[in-house]
């Protein structure tokens, strides 16, 4: 499979169209699920996946081979996510640290409800949230990172997660108290 990866970035470098259909085949369901996490519609998630793709073609020459394919095409579809975001003028972030302080790191609760239960608990959170949360904790970013990608500061990016993980807290004890009641 790397082989073959390998021989499809370096045709799709050429710009054979062929190969990069091959490379948008094999990797269109993955970016797909990147950007419906972040934003969850269809169209829009399309869109991003599509525009994603445009910079891998448009930067492949400057990907290095030495590493994975599928980190440097994760980093793109969440940047083609945030953009999009920022574009529809839906990103309000929060400012106030003060408020997080009082929150506890300790997300438990959380434990007790399964990945697909927690990503569409994670779908009713603001789009801050969600967005902080998403870069946080699924795909792994700082929020060194998340500060400069969003272009808030690291404490916005910091309180953005403790009440996102604060609001979830809440919806899962909703959730299991309705499942158990």
């Amino acid at each position: 499979m790397e082989d073959k990866l390998e021989d499809i970035i370096k045709a799709c470098i050429k710009r054979d169209r062929k190969s990069q259909n091959a490379l948008y085949r094999l990797f269109y369901s993955y970016g797909m699920s990147i950007a419906i996490r972040y934003i969850h519609d269809e169209r829009l998630a399309i869109e991003i996946v599509n525009d994603a793709f445009m910079k891998v073609f448009k930067h492949l020459k400057k990907f290095d081979r030495n590493n994975d394919f599928k980190p440097w095409f994760r980093r793109i579809v969440v940047n083609a996510s945030i953009d999009k975001i920022k574009e529809q003028k839906r990103l309000q972030m929060n400012t106030d640290i003060r408020e997080a302080e009082n929150l506890s790191a300790k997300d438990e609760i959380l434990s007790k409800i399964g990945y697909k239960e927690l990503l569409t608990l994670v779908e009713q959170l603001s789009t801050a949230y969600k967005t902080v949360f998403n870069m946080y904790v699924i795909d792994g970013f700082k929020h060194e990172e998340i500060a400069e990608t969003l272009g808030i500061s690291v404490g916005t990016s910091k309180s953005n997660l403790s009440k996102a993980r604060a609001a979830l807290k809440k919806l899962v004890s909703e959730q299991l108290n309705t499942r158990y009641a």
